[in-house]
């Protein structure tokens, strides 16, 4: 699969799983490019190990008031590269995208300011984003989507290949990965897999996988619980793999 969305509850480490696969995607020689569709969370860039984000894309398409237009069937011509029919990542302005050794990172926007208007726009702009963002066959996508399934509401998941839920050991983070199968196959993706995160003890694994199991949801893999990763995110500096290089290499393989 080329482009994966992944989600789950807030909390569940939606956007270190992110990181972690970028890493190793980026070790098998692939070029990666994460999507922070994020509206609200603001650190995926500091676990990826970049000091700053780059511009947001909304600014290519003139700011939020101007997505609705900018895609609609009425609009006249492409008003800028993201609407056209097909662009490829090289074609992205440089302040558009941060990247080293092989791995990218595109912000679709943030909520800056209070009262100035839900999300929905940044909502239309990842949908028509992954739609448009033609891949060659050494390049990858990860989509770090919001806590929820409100993206599920406005199509994103329409544009991607398949999805990957975080599941943390919760009863809500369950429930929520068996609503997130169901609206995905309700807009045909498929397929969508659950990674475990989180996981203390071989027993409370097999527990998850025996719930996840109840739900009808494939689980391909589980992510241990290291203290050294939740540290990492309390300090905003990227996230080291190292003792966890075999579960994410497993869940990697099934993607």
């Amino acid at each position: 699969m080329t482009k994966v969305a992944v989600c789950g509850k807030g909390g569940s480490g939606k956007s270190i799983t992110v990181a972690l696969l970028a890493r190793v995607w980026q070790d098998k020689g692939y070029r990666v490019l994460v999507v922070d569709s994020d509206e609200s969370n603001p650190g995926v860039y500091r676990a990826l190990g970049f000091d700053r984000r780059p511009k947001p894309l909304l600014e290519l398409v003139g700011g939020k008031k101007q997505v609705f237009p900018a895609f609609s069937e009425e609009a006249a011509s492409p008003g800028s590269l993201l609407t056209q029919d097909a662009f490829r990542i090289a074609d992205l302005p440089g302040d558009y995208v941060v990247e080293r050794d092989g791995v990218g990172l595109v912000c679709v926007g943030k909520i800056l300011q209070s009262l100035e208007g839900c999300a929905c726009p940044m909502g239309v702009l990842s949908r028509e984003f992954l739609k448009r963002l033609a891949l060659q066959e050494d390049e990858r996508v990860i989509v770090d989507t919001e806590a929820g399934i409100e993206h599920f509401g406005r199509g994103v998941e329409t544009s991607i290949d398949s999805v990957l839920v975080v599941t943390e050991p919760s009863f809500d983070s369950l429930e929520l990965a068996a609503k997130i199968s169901d609206l995905a196959a309700e807009v045909g993706v498929a397929p969508v897999w659950t990674v475990l995160n989180k996981v203390s003890s071989k027993e409370i694994a097999a527990q998850l996988q025996q719930e996840m199991a109840k739900r009808g949801i494939s689980v391909i893999g589980s992510i241990g619980y290291e203290p050294e990763i939740f540290q990492a995110g309390l300090e905003g500096r990227p996230v080291r793999r190292d003792r966890l290089e075999t579960d994410i290499e497993s869940v990697l393989g099934q993607l």
